[in-house]
């Protein structure tokens, strides 16, 4: 379950529908995700349009089969978390069988909580590092497309690596600069 902190910055949200796009996981959200990262980022970002983020939100479930989570409001009340305004987060992650919720907000998320539903939180970064573990070929393919999508500008794998870098994702940079040459 993809938490809108890992969906704001558009390359980190690259990476992640890239790998869940590539068959490597079953990436999930609600639209109420998709609200708090777009109005995030619009807040930011005023060279942007509500029409723009709108479409990529629309791309986003239609490349990610099955990723749209509806019907889980009924569970909201009941959930206790430090920050209530997180609550719809774990709701998501009940009503969708996540085993994890990938955030960089990971103490807002209460782990005995969390543990009555079979689910935890991982930090993107170590989600990631994970994935190259697990799968590195289908991994390694997958960033070489997405490299290959990025045209304006392109990127050199070094300038790639540096912007998840930036990203947060250094155990990330660190694995995947094994397979610059492949990237």
């Amino acid at each position: 379950m993809l938490d809108a902190c890992v969906l704001y910055p558009a390359p980190l949200r690259d990476l992640l529908l890239s790998l869940a796009a590539a068959g490597l996981y079953r990436a999930k959200w609600s639209q109420q995700i998709h609200d708090e990262w777009t109005r995030n980022l619009l807040e930011k970002r005023p060279d942007l349009s509500m029409e723009q983020l709108q479409a990529t939100c629309l791309k986003m479930n239609v490349a990610v089969v099955d990723s749209l989570v509806i019907g889980y409001e009924d569970l909201v009340e009941s959930l206790h978390l430090p920050d209530p305004d997180d609550r719809h987060v774990l709701a998501v992650a009940i009503r969708s069988d996540a085993d994890a919720i990938i955030t960089f907000n990971q103490r807002d998320f209460d782990e005995t909580e969390l543990a009555k539903y079979d689910i935890y939180t991982e930090h993107p970064d170590e989600f990631v590092s994970n994935m190259i573990t697990l799968y590195t070929p289908r991994v390694i393919l997958a960033v070489r497309e997405m490299r290959g999508r990025l045209r304006n500008p392109p990127k050199t794998v070094d300038d790639f690596l540096k912007t998840l870098h930036q990203q947060g994702l250094p155990q990330t940079v660190n694995r995947l600069s094994e397979f610059a040459p492949s990237l």
